[in-house]
């Protein structure tokens, strides 16, 4: 089989001939500089480090390497290395919706320092700040996607996944300021159904436009939008129904309405009261799977109880073993990852997250050389 095909007849839930693999297919499924450093010392490849995501903070993994550990996927990231926004003179960077971030350090990841409608707002002021957005996106991050999607779609066999935009939710928070969005969800949500609607008719119509440019060349459909915690829903189930699901929904139909291709949804942390309503918007595939969220280390009960409607993508632990295991520890830990999820197919393997700087080039390898034989 092809890459293409190994990831495909997965995400049908029938069993390729072998289990297929991810590594650098998503700005969640990377690998962040320093440990791409690392790595490629390790494994003796001269080649210069060049950032995939300038916001995620990860490499660009080079076709050697890729090919090395039989990576059946390849990622378009649009914006790449530009995709943070505007660098300005204290060397903060701030979007085109107005959030400032800042790095800790060379080699941290960034975060929100200021978000443009903290502090006592209306929806007046959504809608005065809402229309700058128009004006700082441009050219579109959709220009010369057809090219680039149907350059690896026809000169490769592997699984193209074009990347979209960070969410309209996480994009909202990140607007309001996180603290300011939980308190609107609770005691404004008028405020907090606003602002979401706001942001969701500007991200659908700048990712209409970059699925539009794939065309068929696009395999599967990466989408991102954090909902959860570590142990739990990020808002009240009663939160969740009013303001969070119907924007899913909107997000999802349109996509399907907009393409055939595969739709990989992203959310970190404990998601396992999510899935019901994951199968029954239409979601292919669900990334990262945290082994170490609340209830979700038991990945045979969660393949028994969901296997045949969403298949799984992620699962080796990126917080204990791959950092502070040893190879060992990560050979077993990848077996147990396969022999849990990828029967009947509908496993994707990979790690859970980007790899950071604490995971030992040797582990790293250790990942990708483990027998998986069944």
């Amino acid at each position: 089989m092809t890459g293409r095909e190994r990831v495909m007849t997965a995400l049908r839930h029938q069993e390729p001939d072998r289990v297929p693999r991810d590594m650098g297919g998503t700005t969640a499924t990377g690998i962040g500089l320093v440990a791409h450093r690392r790595l490629l010392e390790h494994l003796q490849v001269r080649e210069e480090t060049v950032l995939a995501s300038h916001r995620g903070r990860i490499a660009k993994v080079p076709e050697s390497v890729l090919r090395r550990f039989n990576i059946d996927t390849r990622g378009v990231i649009p914006g790449g290395g530009d995709d943070l926004g505007v660098e300005n003179r204290d060397g903060t960077f701030a979007d085109r919706y107005g959030v400032v971030r800042r790095l800790p350090d060379k080699d941290g990841n960034w975060y929100v320092i200021r978000s443009p409608l903290s502090g006592d707002i209306s929806c007046k002021d959504v809608d005065v700040v809402a229309k700058g957005w128009r004006i700082r996106s441009t050219p579109s991050p959709a220009e010369g996607l057809d090219r680039a999607l149907s350059d690896l779609h026809s000169n490769t066999e592997y699984a193209v996944i074009l990347n979209l935009p960070l969410g309209p939710i996480q994009t909202a928070h990140a607007i309001r300021g996180f603290q300011d969005w939980l308190m609107d969800v609770a005691n404004d949500p008028k405020l907090a159904a606003h602002l979401l609607g706001t942001v969701l008719d500007d991200w659908l119509e700048g990712a209409s436009d970059m699925v539009h440019a794939a065309g068929s060349n696009a395999d599967v459909l990466f989408y991102a939008d954090d909902v959860a915690f570590q142990n739990g829903p990020m808002v009240s189930p009663r939160s969740y129904r009013q303001l969070i699901l119907p924007v899913q929904k909107r997000v999802l139909q349109s996509l399907h309405d907009w393409s055939d291709a595969r739709i990989l949804y992203h959310c970190c942390g404990s998601v396992n009261w999510l899935l019901d309503n994951l199968v029954d918007m239409g979601v292919d595939a669900i990334n990262p799977l945290q082994v170490n969220a609340l209830g979700m280390g038991d990945t045979a009960s969660l393949k028994g109880r969901y296997g045949d409607q969403i298949a799984f993508w992620g699962g080796v632990d990126t917080s204990e073993v791959l950092p502070r295991g040893n190879e060992d520890d990560v050979r077993a830990e990848v077996r147990r990852r396969v022999n849990d999820l990828a029967p009947g197919g509908g496993y994707v393997l990979a790690a859970v997250h980007n790899i950071q700087g604490d995971v030992p080039p040797e582990n790293i390898c250790a990942m990708w050389d483990a027998d998986v034989s069944r």
